[in-house]
């Protein structure tokens, strides 16, 4: 073999080993990239308690891959530094001590809770039927206001304001009683209730409070939403 011949082969030789060992290291850096993303991900998951009907999704972003990070010898530490809202996007800084590096990760959280939606573009004005609602996973944080789980929640109340389709309806988007609406007032203190008619001075959600008139007695007195067409006072 000529001089030249095995100086080519040596040039080869060292390309290759170079080729996998690049490789090897690269892949040894994604992996440790991974172990970070999924300890942030555990992280989060563990401060937020997961309701029993609802939908808890975390994903880290990800990470820009040029990071080199060694293979941690101890477990990786995990904390959310500053007073950060675990709802929506949240940073958590993942760190090895052992070897002195650490990392801030983005980690995106969204909590979804089954929600009444239109089923069909409800206009203002329309009394609410069965056929008009279904319920939906929505994320929370996109909520604002009272409400609904169940459609039989609302069934029967009117469209204050225009709702599209598959948007979650709130209690602001509609009144379970309406000013001049006829209602049952429920009055009562414990066990005992006495029902009688009244009417409904201004709109009113589940739960809010107005004022009604009573029909017979002409008396104005304040009561809380409880259902379509009813409201109670307590004594």
């Amino acid at each position: 073999m000529n001089p030249r011949t095995f100086f080519r082969l040596i040039i080869v030789f060292i390309g290759l080993m170079a080729t996998f060992f690049s490789t090897f290291l690269l892949a040894e850096t994604q992996d440790n990239i991974n172990d970070v993303r999924k300890a942030a991900e555990l992280f989060v998951s563990q401060q937020i308690e997961k309701p029993a009907r609802g939908e808890l999704h975390i994903e880290a972003a990800a990470l820009d891959s040029r990071i080199r990070l060694t293979t941690c010898p101890t477990p990786l530490e995990t904390n959310i530094p500053g007073k950060q809202s675990l709802s929506g996007n949240v940073t958590v800084l993942v760190s090895c001590p052992a070897d002195g590096w650490q990392v801030y990760v983005p980690v995106s959280t969204k909590l979804l809770l089954p929600r009444v939606v239109a089923s069909r573009p409800l206009a203002r004005g329309m009394t609410l039927a069965n056929s008009d609602l279904t319920v939906q996973m929505v994320e929370v944080r996109l909520q604002r206001g009272v409400t609904f789980d169940n459609p039989t929640q609302i069934i029967g109340s009117k469209v204050k304001r225009a709702v599209q389709l598959g948007d979650a309806v709130m209690g602001s988007d509609i009144c379970l009683v309406c000013r001049n609406d006829a209602v049952n007032i429920k009055a009562g203190n414990g066990g005992l209730s006495i029902i009688t008619k009244g009417s409904a001075l201004s709109d009113g959600s589940l739960g809010e409070q107005i004022r009604v008139q009573n029909s017979k007695s002409r008396r104005i007195v304040d009561a809380i939403v409880t259902d379509v067409g009813e409201v109670t006072v307590n004594y």
